[in-house]
């Protein structure tokens, strides 16, 4: 439910109320109750929670732990499978 802002406009008293967005505005003032209050337009704030957004699925987002072990493997399948350096000729004599 959303929160608006109310002011009267005869003793200028300043208030906060949660209400239905299909409920009708306030008209009486909680403070002097004269029939005078005046909603307030004021920035709304709200946070986006859950996946899918980007304050939690993409900014500073870690590497995948996948993609180094895959990295070592095939390293590591590399020098098992590289040739021993063959011996030079001078080296035999």
């Amino acid at each position: 439910m959303p929160i608006y802002e109310y002011q009267c406009t005869a003793c200028q008293h300043q208030f906060d109320a949660l209400q239905k967005i299909s409920d009708p505005c306030l008209t009486t003032c909680p403070n002097c109750q004269r029939n005078s209050l005046q909603k307030l337009i004021s920035a709304s704030g709200f946070q986006l929670k859950g996946s899918g957004w980007y304050e939690s699925d993409y900014k500073n987002k870690p590497k995948s732990t996948n993609a180094g072990q895959d990295a070592t493997s095939t390293a590591e399948v590399k020098t098992e499978k590289s040739p021993a350096p063959a011996k030079s000729a001078a080296a035999q004599d």
